[in-house]
């Protein structure tokens, strides 16, 4: 290491995707390298400040929810120093993500439908019939194709020896890809010169299959289909996300208010009238989507649209019920879905996962909490997690006791050391820890985005990568 940029830059903690554990500079990482030193700290640190300018002024921002339940508008937060991923290594795990995400599929439509896997005994029925979002209104119907999880973002970590390992699959809502999309054009506005020296591998065609996977999702043909994407509305955190997608794919952002359900059709108020909604990308949980079949007290649902959709007189994607394999506890149990359902070995591995609800798993983990990582089966934003290794006395206290009286929606997990990268921080550039969530579409056919969202956590030694919680983020580059 030549200059005094990676001067300090230690590697050795844990897989880094620029150097190696002999702080040797990977062969990907060798021209970001030398365009970096050439600038060296004071033109990065203007690129940054420029960066943060372009993000104010594309209004690119989340929200956050304070403990006083008032809504903070956070500016996105982007470090420069993009991630970068050979393409040779990104072809085995974008098969992989297709493998897991068909397996999953197969295994909702199952559920609903011939429960095979649970009369071979491959999965106890009870984890499933006693998860919070297992539809019952749903035995009997299958969306077209089989695909209940259209849109499925799944993170990915990378462990000490660098593999590629499934952290969770995220089925109901997943969240983030327009922060993708929009990290790659603030980056090719404000470091251009990545984009003339690197061959990166082009993600702007998200929005276009995302439309095409809404058309293919339409239950009835015809030949001017209409669709909308369905948000809460402007305080949800995710809204920014709501907006970009139904602007980039040309259809209408509609809230509940906007759309309702006659002779078993969706329609859409106009000012020219009314409008039949042949699809629907619906940005809200199940339980709010109808307050007659579902929270009777939901405000931002449609009345009767879970009707229309059993009926096949709209498509909804995700569909209804797919939650049930969104849950951490299913998670545990997708290597054995993939050769059930496939007849495949995984190509992708997933982290070691203890069923709080097994006895000899739960005495395994009371034991050993202080070494384990412990997670809310049915949490996300890295909400109610405890970290082991970093947890007082008193927090493992606690969550001991939770365990003890409610099993079932705990997991444990050993704790993998995240892979790192370089991040520009006050002082110089510094590793900080990452993940990735690629997202991947399944209709008629599937598709995986070259790259996706990486997390990155800002705070020195922290594995928290969620924006919720003072992560950033970087743009993921896939090169020749």
């Amino acid at each position: 290491m030549s200059s005094k940029l990676w001067n300090n830059y230690n590697a050795t903690k844990a897989y880094d995707g620029y150097f190696t554990s002999e702080n040797k500079l990977r062969k990907h990482a060798v021209i970001i390298s030398n365009i970096l030193e050439r600038y060296g700290k004071d033109k990065l640190q203007e690129i940054e400040k420029n960066c943060q300018s372009t993000i104010s002024a594309r209004g690119i921002n989340f929200r956050v929810y304070a403990a006083n339940n008032r809504a903070e508008e956070k500016k996105w937060p982007l470090d420069i120093i993009p991630r970068i991923i050979p393409k040779s290594q990104w072809n085995k795990v974008t098969k992989g993500l297709k493998q897991r995400v068909k397996a999953l599929n197969l295994f909702i439509d199952d559920v609903y439908n011939q429960k095979k896997i649970f009369k071979d005994n491959i999965i106890p029925r009870e984890i499933i019939f006693n998860s919070p979002y297992y539809v019952k209104e749903c035995e009997g119907f299958s969306p077209k194709y089989k695909s209940w999880a259209n849109i499925s973002g799944v993170d990915l970590i990378r462990n000490k020896s660098g593999e590629y390992l499934v952290l969770e699959d995220n089925l109901r809502v997943p969240s983030g890809v327009s922060y993708m999309l929009e990290n790659r054009m603030v980056m090719r506005d404000v470091f251009p010169e990545l984009f003339t020296r690197y061959k990166v591998a082009s993600i702007h065609q998200y929005t276009n299959k995302l439309f095409n996977c809404m058309n293919e999702c339409i239950p009835k043909k015809n030949a001017n289909p209409h669709m909308v994407v369905l948000t809460p509305g402007i305080y949800n955190s995710a809204y920014f996300e709501h907006s970009f997608l139904a602007e980039q794919m040309g259809v209408a952002l509609v809230e509940g208010k906007d759309l309702f359900v006659e002779n078993d059709n969706v329609y859409m108020k106009t000012v020219k009238g009314l409008l039949k909604v042949d699809c629907i990308y619906r940005r809200l949980d199940d339980n709010f989507l109808d307050p007659k079949a579902f929270n009777k007290d939901s405000l931002i649902g449609v009345p009767g649209l879970f009707k229309c959709w059993l009926k096949k007189n709209v498509g909804i994607i995700n569909a209804i019920g797919t939650g049930v394999a969104d849950d951490k506890v299913v998670y545990s149990y997708v290597n054995k879905m993939i050769v059930y359902y496939l007849g495949e070995q995984p190509i992708l591995n997933q982290v070691e996962t203890y069923l709080c609800h097994n006895e000899n798993q739960k005495k395994y983990v009371l034991e050993n909490l202080s070494k384990l990582v412990v997670k809310p089966a049915n949490a996300s934003g890295g909400y109610g997690i405890m970290i082991g290794p970093k947890a007082s006395l008193k927090e493992r206290t606690e969550v001991a006791e939770k365990i003890k009286k409610n099993p079932r929606e705990y997991i444990a997990q050993p704790l993998e050391t995240l892979s790192t990268a370089p991040t520009i921080t006050e002082k110089n550039i510094e590793p900080r820890h990452l993940d990735l969530r690629p997202f991947i579409l399944s209709g008629k056919t599937n598709y995986v985005t070259t790259g996706g969202l990486t997390r990155v956590a800002l705070r020195k030694g922290s594995t928290i990568v969620n924006s919720s919680q003072g992560g950033g983020s970087k743009d993921t580059l896939i090169v020749e």
